[in-house]
């Protein structure tokens, strides 16, 4: 099935949950800035997680479809538009994604998912390297992307327990693993509250607050960086690498995010603002893990809802 662009939006790419294994060639994992979002709205569809959806980020696109589906919309709210459970869409008919009400990045799903090339292991859009999605590109206006046909069949009007939901706030608190280089900024990360910046994108967040000054000016071996760094430029304003990271990186590392809070920052728009506390790993692997049982439990309850026709 065709799927018409009339107007793009601010940055509408195709995006997965990423390609593994090729840091050492200097790739990035890449995939969806908000992975929860995007299986969510997998799941809600009767896909697969981990099929291509696109990322909308800050203003909407408008779609026109050449014939009926099922579609979900999960992350940030616009709008006109039902978040968090599946609609049906009809033949000729244009969705719009009006103003945005809530969120950073939404991910709109559609039942079979989106066709397009795997690429090094993944389906996602690496925009520095023009690599994977639709043309390696974002969407512009006029393009026509397509869908994947499906025989999978949704019953009944339903949603989904708010409880499964991250946490999504304009102000999150934000749990990190002490870094590599923690000992040398004091509790300043911990104590205050943090404002995103209009510089901020795919690769990482960029915030500003009071600057974290470092007690020692050595000089540091660059080393792995990953999805959820924290590190801490000259500047002492803190940057949380994000999907598209580098590989490695010289500044110091005052932290990680734990991987469940990851979603909390991919919603935060510029003017936004941030807090963070200090945990253990063993406190992150009980986050990753009830969150994965959350899903587990969505996953159990569709199963009942989504058939083949």
């Amino acid at each position: 099935m065709e799927i018409k662009v009339h107007h793009a939006g601010m940055q509408t790419t195709v995006q997965d949950l990423g390609r593994r294994g090729h840091l050492a060639q200097g790739v990035p994992i890449g995939g969806a800035v908000d992975p929860v979002a995007l299986r969510l709205a997998n799941l809600l569809v009767g896909n697969a997680e981990d099929l291509p959806a696109l990322e909308i980020t800050l203003t909407g696109p408008e779609l026109e479809f050449e014939k009926d589906a099922w579609i979900a919309v999960c992350g940030a709210r616009f709008e006109g538009v039902p978040s968090w459970k599946p609609f049906r869409v009809y033949a000729g008919d244009r969705l719009k994604l009006g103003s945005r009400i809530q969120g950073c990045r939404a991910y709109l799903s559609i039942c079979g998912g989106f066709d397009v090339p795997e690429v090094m292991g993944g389906r996602g859009t690496f925009l520095p390297a023009a690599l994977g999605g639709f043309e390696g590109r974002a969407l512009r206006d006029g393009d026509v992307v397509r869908s994947v046909p499906s025989e999978r069949v949704l019953s009944g009007h339903w949603s989904i327990d708010e409880r499964v939901l991250p946490r999504y706030s304009r102000e999150p608190l934000v749990s990190v693993i002490p870094g590599s280089q923690a000992d040398e900024f004091g509790e300043t990360l911990y104590r205050d509250r943090f404002t995103v910046t209009a510089r901020s994108n795919r690769m990482g967040i960029r915030l500003e607050g009071t600057p974290i000054a470092r007690t020692s000016g050595g000089e540091l071996i660059s080393t792995a960086v990953a999805p959820g760094t924290l590190q801490v430029p000259p500047d002492g304003n803190p940057i949380v690498l994000m999907a598209d990271a580098q590989t490695l990186g010289g500044y110091p590392r005052v932290g990680h995010v734990a991987t469940a809070d990851i979603p909390l920052l991919a919603q935060l728009a510029p003017g936004d603002g941030v807090r963070f506390k200090k945990i253990t790993v063993a406190e992150a692997h009980e986050l990753a893990r009830a969150e994965e049982h959350r899903l587990a439990l969505l996953r159990q309850g569709l199963s009942e809802k989504i058939r083949r026709a």
